[in-house]
C-alpha cells in the first residue's frame, strides 16, 4: 500500500482532510501539464473525486440506508468502469516524452487508484456491511476479462485487510457477503498469474478474520450481553496471519476445511451456492477448479448447508439442460455429499417434481442412494412419504414448504418410482431387511390409494404395485411374488373392489411360505394397532393383513394382547373396521370361554349396538348370538340382564331387519335364561310394549318374530296367550286383551310404567304403531285406571287429544274410543276419597276381566274358537260394575284410623 494510502486509512473519517488532500492534488499545475498529454488519465481522476465528495455527502446524510447503498453501489460501479478503462500502467508511462513525465504520470495513475481505494475504506469504515461492495467488485470484474484483475484483487485485499483490522473494536459484525467473496478468492486462489495468487491467499485470510470474529460474536452473545465492545472477537496473532496464506497455498483441501470451520452456516451456503453456479463458467478451468472446492468442502462441512432444497432444485434444472461432463459428475456429487447429511431434505425435495420422473430425476435418485450409511435415513424418509395419500389437495397453498406450484400430492406416487429403483441397489440390502414391514405395509395402501386414483394406464406403470413386486424379490421372497402372479393379484390390483381381497391373498400366501419375516412383521403390525394409523382405510388393510397372519400362525383364541386390538375395534369410528373386527371375534365363539376377558370382549359388543351404521349393528347382533351360544351360564347369567336391556332400545329401530333380530334375540335369551326369570323380571316388563306394538308391523319378519318372543315371554310368565300368536286364531285386539288381563292378576304393579311406554308411540310417524298403541294404551288405562293419578289421566287425554286429529280415520276412530275411557276414569277419580279407595282396594280384591273395546279386525264368529269369551254363572262376582261399589261403600262397615282405611270383607267362597 502507498504511503498515501497508509495515511488515508490511519485518517479515515475525517472527511475535511481528505478534502483539503484533494484540493492540493488539483492545484497542482504540474499534474495540468500532464492531463493534456493523457486526457482519460484526467477524466478517471477528476470523475473519481467528484464520486468520491458525493459518497462523503451521503455519508453524512440521513438519507435512507438502503437508498443511500444503493446509490453508492451505483456510483462505485461507474468509478470503477471508469477506472479499469484506463490504459495499463506501462502504456501510461509510454505517454511521457521524458523521465519527468513518466514520474508524473506514474504518479497520477497510482493516485487515481488511491482515491478509489481510499473510497472503499471510507464507506467501510461507517459500515462494514458495505463489503458488499467487494463482492460486486469481483462480479463485475469476472465480467470483462480486459479488466486488470491484479490490481482488483489487490484493492480487494487492502480493504478487506483494514476491515479485518477494525472489527476489533466492534461489538457486532454485519458481513453478509462474506460467503459469495470467499468463494471468489477461492478461485483466485488458483489464478495462474502468482502475484493475483498471492493477494488472493492474503484477502481470504482477511476474509476469515473477520468471519472468525463474526462467528466468536453471534457464539458469545447468546450467552452474555454486557460484554465490552471488541471483547468477542478472537483474532489469531500477526504472526498466524501471515503464516495463515502458506498453510492455505499447501493445499486445497485447507481452503476447504477453514472455510467451513470458519463461515456460519448461511455464509457457507452463499460459499457453497456460488461455486455451484460458477460450474457453469465458460471458462473450463475456473468450472474445473469450482468443482474442486465444492467437493471438498461438502466432504467436511455438508452439515452446516442450511438451503438444501434451493441447491438440489437448481442442480436439478441444471442437469436437466445441456450440462457439461465435468458438471454433471459434480452436480451428482453434490448430491450425494448433502444427501449425507440431509438426507430428509434431499429426499423431499426429489420426490416433488412431476411423475413419472425422468432421466435426469432417475440418475439424481441413484446419487442420492449411492452409499450404504445413508440408506436407513432414506427409506425413513420414503416412508414418511409414502404415508401422504396421492392427489389430496394441500389445505392452503401459502403454508406449504414446497416448490412445486402443484397443489395436488403426487409425492407418494414418486416415492413409489424411487424405490423401484432405489431398492435393487446393493448398498440397501441391510436396510430393506431392516425396514421390510414397514415398507410391505405402506405399499400395500399405496396400492389401494393409487386404485382409486386410478393411476394405471398404458403410459404410466402401476409404480406401488411394481415396488411391491421388487420389495419381495429383494427380501429373498421371489416364491411369493411367483405364487401372486400364479393367482392373477398383480394384474387385478387396479380394480380398488379387488384391493381388500389382495390385501387377503398377500398375507395369505406369505405365510404360505413361512416367511421369515413374520416376527418383525407382527410386531410392526402391533404397534401401528396400537399407535392408531391416519386414516380408517388404513385401519382396514391393518385389520385384514393382521387377522390373516395370526389366523395362519395362532390358534383361537389369539393371545390376550391381540384380543385387546380387536375389542378396541369393536367401536371404530369406520364402519368397516368396526365389521371386520366383530367377524373375526364371532369366528371365536367355540373358544369364547376359554378367553380370559371375555365380559369386556361381550360388553364392548353391546356398545356396538349403539353404532349409528345399520350394518355394524346387524353385524354385532349376530357376532353376540353367536357368541350367547356358547357362552358359560353363569357368565352368561351375570351379564343377561345389560345384554337384555340393550336389546330394548332396537326393538324400536328404524331398519326393520334389525328390529326382527333384536326382538328374536331378546326372546333366545329369555329362553337361555330360563333358570334365571326371576332376574329377568323387570327386564321382560319393560320390554314388552315393543313386542306387542310391533304385532301390528308392515314386515312379516319382524311380526313373526314378535310372536315368537312372546310366546317365550308368556311361558315364561305362565300366561295363556300362546295359543292366541297361533296365524289360524290371530287377532292383536285380543292378543292385547289377553296379555293386559295377565298383568292385572300378576303383575299389576307394572302396568303404570306399560302405560307411560306406550304414551312415547303414540307420537309416532308410522300408522301401524299409532293404532296398535291407542288400543294398547285403552286397555291398560281400563284395567288399571284405579291406579292413576289425576296428573297423570290429564296427560293421558292431552296425547290422544292429538291423535284424534289424525289423516288416517281409524286411528281417529280408535282415538275417539280410547279418549272416551279416559274420560270415564277421570269421572271416576273426581269421586270422594272414600269412595276411591274402596274402588282400588276392590279392584285389587276383584279381577275385572273384560269384553273387546274396539272391535278392530275381530272376526265375526267367535264360537268354538279358542278366542270365544264366555260368561260363568259367577258373572256378577267377575264383573263388578259401578253401582255394586257403590253399595258396598253405603252397607259395609268402615273405621277410619290415623288416616287410612280398614274394611273387613270375606272372600267368596268356592262354592257361591
Amino acid at each position: 500500500m502507498s504511503s498515501r494510502s497508509i495515511k488515508a486509512s490511519k485518517n479515515l473519517g475525517y472527511a475535511s482532510d481528505r478534502a483539503s488532500n484533494i484540493q492540493i492534488l488539483q492545484s497542482s499545475v504540474k499534474w495540468h501539464r500532464v492531463a493534456q498529454t493523457a486526457n482519460s488519465l484526467w477524466d478517471a481522476y477528476s470523475g473519481l473525486l467528484s464520486g468520491q465528495a458525493i459518497i462523503l455527502a451521503m455519508n453524512s446524510s440521513f438519507v435512507d440506508p438502503l437508498l443511500q447503498f444503493e446509490s453508492q453501489l451505483k456510483i462505485i460501479e461507474s468509478s470503477f468502469k471508469m477506472l479499469f478503462a484506463i490504459p495499463s500502467r506501462d502504456k501510461v508511462k509510454e505517454i511521457g516524452k521524458n523521465e519527468d513525465d513518466q514520474e508524473d504520470l506514474d504518479n497520477l495513475y497510482q493516485n487515481i487508484f488511491n482515491i478509489f481505494e481510499d473510497t472503499l475504506l471510507i464507506l467501510v469504515s461507517k459500515d462494514l456491511y458495505k463489503l458488499q461492495i467487494l463482492k460486486e467488485m469481483a462480479v463485475w470484474m469476472n465480467e470483462d476479462s480486459l479488466y486488470m484483475q491484479d490490481r482488483v484483487v489487490t484493492i480487494i485485499n487492502r480493504v478487506l485487510s483494514f476491515a479485518s483490522r477494525k472489527v476489533r473494536g466492534y461489538a457486532s459484525v454485519d458481513a453478509p457477503c462474506l460467503g459469495v467473496l470467499a468463494a471468489e478468492l477461492s478461485l483466485l486462489c488458483s489464478h495462474t498469474d502468482p502475484s493475483i495468487t498471492q493477494q488472493a491467499f492474503s484477502g481470504m485470510s482477511h476474509l476469515l478474520c473477520i468471519a472468525k470474529c463474526q462467528n466468536v460474536d453471534i457464539t458469545k452473545n447468546k450467552n452474555t450481553k454486557n460484554d465490552r465492545p471488541g471483547s468477542h472477537c478472537l483474532l489469531p496473532a500477526p504472526s498466524d496471519i501471515e503464516f495463515l496464506p502458506k498453510i492455505l497455498q499447501r493445499d486445497k483441501s485447507k481452503i476447504a476445511q477453514i472455510v467451513g470451520q470458519t463461515l456460519l452456516p448461511p455464509l457457507l451456503t452463499d460459499f457453497v451456492w456460488s461455486l455451484l453456479m460458477r460450474l457453469s463458467a465458460t471458462d473450463h478451468k475456473t468450472a474445473s477448479e469450482a468443482a474442486i472446492m465444492l467437493k471438498l468442502t461438502l466432504e467436511y462441512h455438508a452439515h452446516k448447508i442450511t438451503m438444501v432444497s434451493k441447491i438440489v432444485d437448481a442442480i436439478y434444472k441444471k442437469l436437466y439442460g445441456n450440462a457439461s461432463q465435468i458438471m454433471k459428475q459434480t452436480m451428482l456429487r453434490v448430491i450425494t455429499l448433502l444427501t449425507r447429511t440431509s438426507p430428509k431434505k434431499v429426499i423431499f425435495q426429489l420426490m416433488d417434481y412431476p411423475v413419472p420422473a425422468d432421466n435426469t430425476l432417475i440418475l439424481m435418485w441413484h446419487a442420492a442412494g449411492s452409499e450404504a450409511s445413508v440408506a436407513p435415513h432414506v427409506l425413513k424418509t420414503i416412508l414418511l412419504i409414502l404415508k401422504g395419500k396421492p392427489g389430496e389437495m394441500e389445505e392452503r397453498i401459502m403454508e406449504r414448504r414446497r416448490f412445486s406450484l402443484d397443489a395436488t400430492n403426487m409425492m407418494p406416487v414418486a416415492a413409489s418410482q424411487a424405490l423401484c429403483t432405489l431398492l435393487p441397489v446393493g448398498s440397501y440390502k441391510k436396510a430393506v431387511a431392516q425396514f421390510f414391514p414397514q415398507l410391505l405395509m405402506a405399499l400395500m395402501l399405496q396400492l389401494f390409494y393409487s386404485s382409486n386414483l386410478r393411476l394405471m394406464t398404458e403410459d404410466r406403470p402401476f409404480y406401488a404395485r411394481d415396488a411391491l413386486r421388487v420389495l419381495l424379490n429383494c427380501s429373498g421372497l421371489q416364491q411369493v411374488d411367483t405364487a401372486l402372479k400364479r393367482k392373477n393379484c398383480w394384474n387385478q390390483f387396479s380394480q380398488v373392489l379387488f384391493h381388500h381381497h389382495g390385501v387377503y391373498l398377500i398375507a395369505k400366501t406369505l405365510s404360505e411360505y413361512n416367511f421369515p419375516q413374520f416376527p418383525e412383521t407382527l410386531h410392526y403390525l402391533y404397534k401401528l394397532s396400537v399407535e392408531g394409523p391416519r386414516r380408517s382405510e388404513d385401519s382396514v388393510i391393518t385389520i385384514i393383513f393382521l387377522t390373516e397372519l395370526l389366523n395362519n400362525f395362532f390358534k383361537d383364541p389369539f393371545p390376550e394382547e391381540f384380543l385387546v386390538l380387536f375389542r378396541n375395534w369393536v367401536n371404530d369410528s369406520d364402519p368397516a373396521v368396526c365389521k371386520l373386527s366383530l367377524q373375526k371375534i364371532g369366528s371365536m365363539a367355540p373358544v369364547i370361554n376359554e378367553i380370559e376377558n371375555s365380559c369386556s370382549l361381550l360388553i364392548s359388543i353391546l356398545d356396538a349396538l349403539l353404532s349409528k351404521d345399520k350394518t355394524v349393528v346387524i353385524r354385532a347382533l349376530m357376532t353376540l348370538r353367536r357368541l350367547l351360544g356358547k357362552l358359560d351360564k353363569v357368565t352368561y347369567s351375570s351379564l343377561c340382564t345389560r345384554i337384555a336391556l340393550s336389546y330394548c332400545p332396537l326393538m324400536d329401530h328404524s331398519n326393520g331387519g334389525i328390529r326382527s333380530m333384536a326382538i328374536r334375540h331378546f326372546g333366545e335369551l329369555l329362553r337361555d335364561m330360563s333358570q334365571y326369570t326371576w332376574m329377568l323380571n323387570d327386564v321382560v316388563l319393560g320390554g314388552l310394549v315393543p313386542l306387542i306394538l310391533f304385532l301390528e308391523d308392515t314386515e312379516a319378519r319382524v311380526v313373526k318374530a314378535c310372536k315368537h318372543t312372546l310366546e317365550i315371554c308368556a311361558s315364561e310368565l305362565k300366561w295363556s296367550t300362546s295359543y292366541l300368536l297361533k296365524d289360524e286364531y290371530y287377532n292383536f285386539e285380543l292378543v292385547v286383551l289377553n296379555i293386559c288381563n295377565n298383568l292385572l292378576i300378576s303383575h299389576v304393579n307394572y302396568i303404570t310404567d306399560l302405560i307411560s311406554d306406550t304414551l312415547g308411540f303414540l307420537g309416532s310417524s308410522r300408522p301401524y304403531l299409532k293404532r296398535a298403541s291407542v288400543i294398547l294404551i285403552g286397555y291398560l288405562a281400563k284395567l288399571g285406571g284405579h291406579l292413576l293419578l289425576t296428573d297423570e289421566i290429564e296427560v293421558m287425554i292431552e296425547a290422544i287429544d292429538r291423535v284424534l286429529r289424525d289423516e288416517d280415520p281409524t286411528i281417529r276412530e280408535l282415538a275417539g274410543i280410547t279418549q272416551k275411557l279416559f274420560k270415564e276414569i277421570a269421572h271416576r277419580l273426581t269421586s270422594s276419597n272414600i269412595k276411591l279407595s274402596f274402588r282400588r282396594l276392590f279392584n285389587f280384591i276383584y279381577i275385572k276381566k273384560l269384553k273387546p273395546l274396539y272391535n278392530y279386525n275381530l272376526p265375526k264368529d267367535l264360537t268354538g274358537s279358542p278366542m270365544e269369551i264366555k260368561e260363568t254363572k259367577n258373572d256378577n262376582e267377575t264383573f263388578i260394575e259401578d253401582n255394586y261399589e257403590d253399595e258396598l261403600v253405603k252397607n259395609e262397615d268402615i273405621s277410619i284410623n290415623n288416616g287410612r282405611f280398614f274394611c273387613l270383607l270375606e272372600y267368596p267362597s268356592e262354592k257361591e
